[in-house]
């Protein structure tokens, strides 16, 4: 019998960059909504529920019809937000998807679920070819290179690994991947994720994910061809209207 899957869309109101991003409207749905459908619709997960500490969020989760959990605690990350959610509810294996990753196909889930149950493996997460020298040198974009187990060795805001007599310094096929804001636990690695202390090298990069590698947890990482949005920044706005319109359109086309 295969691991029960919960899945935690941690959505915090307050962003330095985008102040309730969450809510923004994207073809009349607040974002939030998009993220957790996508979510719903994917047969691997058993559970989705959003972490979020603010009382608008709540609201508009409420209003979609959402499972939603309001968690004022002053958490450090998402992965100790649904750690949060794991010490209220049981569960065995958990998804960390974050509230601004939208996904463009449900199955891009199922390719890091299905993978990671068959794997035995403590933590997981997605990675996805670069094919863009502003996403390789866009710090916003985060990327990860691996071993030749699939291990993660970094995940980094730079444009790692750099070829260093490449006078281009463009991405690489097959060796430059983007890192996508999800992630997979069993339930032990995720509790003791959040009681471990952040690390330098978390810390240095902002990115949650180098606290596990500095103490020892492997991470496996698999790819995944399934597109999705990130939003960080208010400009990142009309563009992803325009895809999820054009998704819209070729959808109703078939």
């Amino acid at each position: 019998m295969k691991p029960s899957v919960t899945l935690v869309i941690p959505a915090r109101y307050g962003s330095s960059r985008f102040p309730g991003k969450p809510l923004v409207d994207l073809l009349g749905k607040p974002m939030i909504q998009h993220v957790y459908e996508q979510a719903k619709a994917c047969r691997a997960v058993r559970d989705v529920v959003v972490a979020t500490d603010d009382e608008r969020i709540r609201a508009a989760v409420e209003r979609f019809g959402g499972n939603v959990f309001l968690m004022t605690e002053p958490y450090r990350t998402g992965t100790d937000r649904v750690a949060g959610v794991a010490r209220k509810q049981q569960g065995e294996v958990y998804v960390d998807l974050q509230g601004d990753e939208i996904l463009l196909h449900p199955d891009l889930i199922a390719d890091l679920v299905e993978p990671f149950l068959a794997s035995g493996a403590p933590m997981g997460t997605l990675k996805r070819q670069i094919h863009s020298a502003d996403d390789l040198r866009n710090p916003g974009v985060v990327k990860v290179t691996t071993d030749h187990e699939g291990y993660a060795l970094y995940f980094s805001r730079a444009p790692i690994p750099v070829v260093r007599d490449d006078p281009r310094q463009g991405p690489v096929a097959g060796l430059h991947f983007i890192h996508l804001g999800i992630y997979i636990y069993t339930r032990a690695t995720l509790l003791r994720m959040a009681e471990l202390p952040t690390g330098v090298l978390e810390e240095a990069e902002k990115l949650e994910q180098l606290r596990a590698l500095e103490h020892g947890i492997r991470i496996r990482v698999w790819e995944t061809k399934h597109g999705s949005l990130r939003i960080d920044r208010p400009e990142d706005v009309p563009g992803a209207v325009e895809q999820l319109r054009r998704q819209d359109a070729a959808r109703c086309l078939h």
